[in-house]
């Protein structure tokens, strides 16, 4: 394939921060709302990545210091154009925050206790609960694919919701755990 060919393909640093600054703007609750946004904008309408890809991105980036949207973002950038289009994916989802933070600071900062803004962003918590439980259930539908990632899914949640244990070290013993259930899997065919 030659340059010009493959420079077709791939999108330019502008596009990326372009897709991941709409991700950026339209996020809000924070990482898991952002799920659905960034399937539908890097899986079904630009075909970089896939939603499995993406499932597999978001997973590490819960599991990696920092904000997970940019974790996830600087995956599917650094896939289709490598460490540029990750600084490019990371740029674009941090930088309608930062506007955004900025101009609530400076204009909204007075009005904050007043009844209609509380009620707004009442309105905010409900459409992100909504977003949260679209990605559960996308998640759930491509994650959950037989009797054991079940059994995994059960422990993992048990362990989070009931106990004080780490989610970094639920989500490395799933890992090891999926991994040798695979291996197993392999030699018994």
């Amino acid at each position: 394939m030659t340059a010009l060919e493959q420079s077709k393909k791939q999108p330019s640093l502008w596009e990326i921060f372009a897709v991941f600054a709409k991700v950026g703007a339209l996020t809000f609750g924070g990482g898991y709302s952002m799920l659905p946004i960034i399937n539908k904008e890097a899986v079904e309408r630009k075909g970089w990545v896939t939603q499995e890809e993406v499932m597999d991105y978001y997973a590490v980036g819960q599991c990696l210091p920092g904000i997970i949207a940019i974790n996830t973002g600087v995956f599917v950038g650094c896939k289709v154009r490598g460490k540029s289009g990750g600084i490019a994916a990371a740029l674009g989802i941090a930088f309608p925050s930062l506007v955004i933070i900025m101009l609530i600071a400076a204009l909204l900062a007075p009005y904050m206790n007043l009844p209609i803004v509380q009620k707004a962003f009442m309105g905010i918590r409900v459409a992100v609960a909504a977003l949260i439980i679209q990605a559960i259930a996308t998640m759930w539908k491509k994650g959950i694919k037989d009797i054991f990632t079940a059994i995994i899914f059960a422990a993992a949640f048990s362990l989070a919701a009931l106990t004080n244990i780490s989610t970094v070290l639920i989500i490395i013993c799933s890992v090891v755990l999926g991994i040798v259930i695979k291996v197993f899997a392999m030699k018994g065919k």
